[in-house]
């Protein structure tokens, strides 16, 4: 749930709700709920209000508000999650795969990037992803991954076939990115702005209580988050506790072989202590042993935040791995992801099928068969996702590819019902509709509150970016075994404006194409600026 969070370091792995909301991570929780209320319920009944008066899809439902605005509708991401399907084959296996470190060629020792991370981090970034070392290398071709994604979408097209009548610190509250990944989350986890709900809502009957719905599914969601949330804490104190622990193991018996010291003479208790005994008793012999330390520290472990799919592929099974039936709980937590993942896709392909089938130049050439066919094309398994430097692609998509494009859409939207169809009109056909009126909450969120947020959190983030300088990305290193801080390149940053513009620019681009068509249509010539 928390993009942005940091661990105090007095808390320990037994986590409780009440001292996590007090921390760091837990001022999280504050901009969070805001954004729910003034952003999340209201946009949320907003977009299922709209669908299920326009009955048409996403393009079809802002075409009806104005023509001007089927640019709006085009927006549509899909989110693909290629390796889950040959991770969680892994986890019947007995030990499971990434609990122990594989043997080094000449079956003499560890191998020595697992040695330097850990077997779980070992076996996402080598063997699952084989990742390379910058974005700049894209490596060979993945072919579980390509298989497992095309297996995915395989999935998504039985599914959509017969459509979707038959198939569902306080300090940190200044910083703007806390406010910003609080509206984005809510904004991801609902599915605003994408054009599913629109989609799904559009085949409801006319008196159905969508702002009913919207309350219950926004509670349960957020419920579920931040119950999720809670747990996940605990699990990534549990995780910094373990390797903290196993750091200070593999440093003692480094010093005890090393200086031939009694078994159980050192220990974490007096390791600073002997350390610094023997720095000045064998100074030779120590600065020979010295870059082989690691400097173990409780606070450094619990202060690197882990997020995206390091998250769930890397603290989730670093915990599982150490629990009694440990192959039982990870079946079902792939298994979980998997449908979690479907769900996904499904929902944002209906998106983008509802509005081309409702589309009579489309659907009166091709069956709906052919179209979504066409949209599942197995010609997206072996794209940049499937190759070693598919997972630093994956993240320039999740991590700028939405964000601002998002902010303004939804804003779009907003601006569309109230200003332009006209918030008494809307009102007024929904009162019409379900035999309810608007009360002042709606009202106030819709017309102001809302709006006003979105543009501030909109300077707030181009500001930011522009005074964050070049863009950096985590990426792997073999040979230290851990994630690095490197630039994009100049051709990544392009591609990065490219994906900003190519979101943002389809609505002035659509309504000036509306535009000068009706102008000739009219026979008239548009002025010229």
């Amino acid at each position: 749930m928390c993009m942005e969070v940091r661990w105090a370091p007095e808390l320990n792995s037994s986590v409780t709700a009440w001292c996590w909301l007090w921390t760091p991570a837990g001022s999280f929780l504050v901009p969070y709920i805001i954004m729910l209320v003034v952003e999340g319920m209201p946009l949320l009944y907003l977009e299922l209000a709209v669908g299920q008066r326009m009955r048409q899809g996403s393009i079809g439902a802002w075409r009806t508000i104005s023509p001007y605005l089927g640019g709006v509708g085009k927006w549509a991401l899909s989110w693909i999650l290629d390796s889950r399907g040959f991770t969680g084959g892994a986890a019947w296996a007995d030990p499971l795969p990434w609990s122990v470190c594989p043997l080094n060629g000449n079956r003499t020792g560890y191998d020595e990037e697992c040695e330097k991370a850990t077997s779980t981090q070992y076996f996402w970034y080598r063997k699952t992803l084989n990742i390379s070392p910058s974005i700049q290398d894209s490596g060979g071709v993945q072919w579980e991954q390509g298989l497992c994604l095309l297996l995915a979408w395989l999935v998504v097209y039985l599914c959509i076939l017969r459509g979707t009548e038959s198939t569902g610190k306080l300090e940190q509250l200044a910083n703007p990115k806390a406010w910003i990944n609080a509206a984005t989350q809510i904004f991801f986890s609902l599915g605003l702005g994408f054009g599913s709900l629109i989609a799904f809502a559009s085949y409801n009957q006319p008196s159905t209580n969508c702002q009913k719905h919207a309350i219950i599914v926004s509670l349960i969601n957020s419920s579920t988050s931040i119950f999720a949330s809670v747990v996940t804490f605990s699990i990534y104190g549990f995780k910094a506790t373990f390797n903290y622990e196993s750091c200070l193991n593999k440093v003692i018996l480094l010093l005890t072989n090393s200086f031939d010291l009694e078994d159980g003479f050192l220990t974490a208790s007096n390791l600073e202590q002997v350390k610094g005994y023997l720095a000045s008793a064998f100074p030779g012999k120590y600065s020979e042993v010295l870059p082989q330390i690691r400097n173990c520290s409780l606070e450094s472990e619990l202060a690197t935040a882990v997020q995206g799919t390091g998250l769930s592929f890397i603290v989730y099974t670093e915990a599982i791995k150490n629990m009694a039936a440990s192959q039982l709980w990870s079946v079902l937590y792939f298994f979980m992801l998997l449908m979690l993942g479907i769900g996904s896709m499904l929902g944002n392909t209906a998106a983008i099928l509802t509005p081309l089938t409702d589309s009579k130049v489309i659907s009166s050439h091709l069956p709906k068969e052919a179209i979504s066919g066409e949209w599942a094309n197995p010609r997206r398994t072996w794209g940049s996702g499937g190759r070693g430097a598919g997972n630093y692609w994956f993240d320039i998509f999740n991590d700028y590819a939405a964000t601002l494009p998002l902010l303004l859409i939804v804003l779009v939207e907003i601006v569309a019902v109230c200003y332009v169809f006209g918030l008494r009109r809307f009102e007024s056909d929904l009162k019409a509709m379900t035999g309810r009126t608007l009360n002042w909450y709606w009202k106030a969120m819709w017309a102001g509150v809302s709006p006003l947020l979105i543009i501030s959190l909109f300077v707030f983030y181009l500001s930011d970016y522009i005074l964050t300088g070049t863009l950096q990305y985590q990426a792997w290193d073999a040979s230290q075994g851990q994630l690095v801080t490197k630039d994009y390149p100049l051709y990544a940053l392009a591609i990065i404006g490219l994906l900003v513009a190519s979101s943002t620019m389809c609505i002035p681009l659509v309504a000036l194409g509306t535009f000068i068509v009706r102008c000739l249509k009219r026979g008239d010539t548009p002025p010229v600026a």
